[in-house]
Formats: C-alpha cells, sequence, structure tokens
C-alpha cells in the first residue's frame, strides 16, 4: 500500500492534517462508478501546459488513466511523463503529481479493463492497449494506452468536515 514518507498540514485556520487514507479511501470506493472527471495536466514540448479531461480508476493503490496515441496528452508523456492529475472526490479537493508511463503488460491491462467494466465502460485488451465500442471524442479512436501514474506528491483540500488541507510526498524509487 502506498504510504506517504513525509506530510505537511498545509490549513491556516487551525485544522488538524488529512490521513492520506481518507483520500485514497475515497478513490478506492468511487473509481470507476461515480460520475468523476480527473484532469491530466502535462507539459508540452515547448514549455506551454495542457490540461484535458479523462476516466481514470484506482486500481491496486494506483491511478490509471487511458488516451489515445495520437492526443496532445499522449505526445507530451511520451516526450516527459511529467504530470498532475486532478479531481473533486466527495468531501475532498485532490491533486495528485508524478510521472505517467504507458502501461503495455498484459496482465495489468486485463485487471484495470476489469475494473471499467465494474464502471460501465465496456474496455477490453487488444494487443498492448485497450479497446471499447466508445470512449471520451477527447481520448481519439480505439486503441487507447494506458497509463500508470507514479504517485510523487499529493495535496489534498477538504470540503467536508473534518476540514484541513494537507501535502503528502510519496518515495520515489
Amino acid at each position: 500500500m502506498t504510504e506517504p514518507i513525509s506530510i505537511k498540514n498545509l490549513d491556516r485556520h487551525g485544522s488538524a492534517e488529512l490521513p492520506w487514507s481518507r483520500a485514497r479511501d475515497v478513490l478506492v470506493t468511487d473509481t470507476p462508478t461515480a460520475d468523476l472527471t480527473f484532469f491530466v495536466g502535462t507539459v508540452r514540448p515547448d514549455g506551454r501546459p495542457h490540461s484535458a479531461g479523462v476516466g481514470a480508476v484506482w486500481v491496486d493503490d494506483a491511478l490509471y488513466f487511458k488516451s489515445g496515441p495520437n492526443t496532445r496528452r499522449a505526445r507530451n508523456l511520451a516526450e516527459n511523463p511529467a504530470c498532475s492529475v486532478s479531481v473533486r472526490l466527495r468531501g475532498i479537493d485532490l491533486t495528485l503529481e508524478g510521472e505517467a508511463h504507458r502501461v503495455t503488460d498484459s496482465s495489468t491491462l486485463e485487471r484495470v479493463a476489469a475494473v471499467y467494466r465494474t464502471g460501465g465502460w465496456p474496455a477490453s485488451v487488444e494487443g498492448d492497449a485497450l479497446t471499447a465500442p466508445y470512449s471520451a471524442p477527447s481520448a481519439g479512436p480505439a486503441p487507447w494506452y494506458l497509463y500508470r501514474l507514479t504517485l510523487r506528491r499529493a495535496i489534498g483540500v477538504a470540503s467536508a468536515e473534518p476540514h484541513g488541507a494537507t501535502r503528502w510526498d510519496f518515495a520515489t524509487t
């Protein structure tokens, strides 16, 4: 289980630091069945930012998302895997930072496709990518690459009691 190596309370109003388990548990419970839009921020080769909504799932203590191979997001990640992923969860706004790398091993692809199916998206594995009868227009045409975020840092701001704001840093190994 991914646990932070350091925690910093960012709240300036006296609230206690938030436990990482609060954000992680909502990710486990609500992806993929809740109607969530994750926004992946990447960097273009010329340094300009790019952000796009994606369908993402938390599987086996990691965040996975998909992208068509010719999308700006996939081209940016091929050049520079550093990215951020933001989402408004039940009771907590969350930003995850790290590196996203393409997943091509069949066992992980099959496992993540199965989780997507539990949420209603009929994903299947074709070669080293995902396919389905449909996806969001911004994903481009099938097949879709699957990416795994290697988590380096997360920032959570609680929008429900108990309130607070916390930064969690994770090992880079």
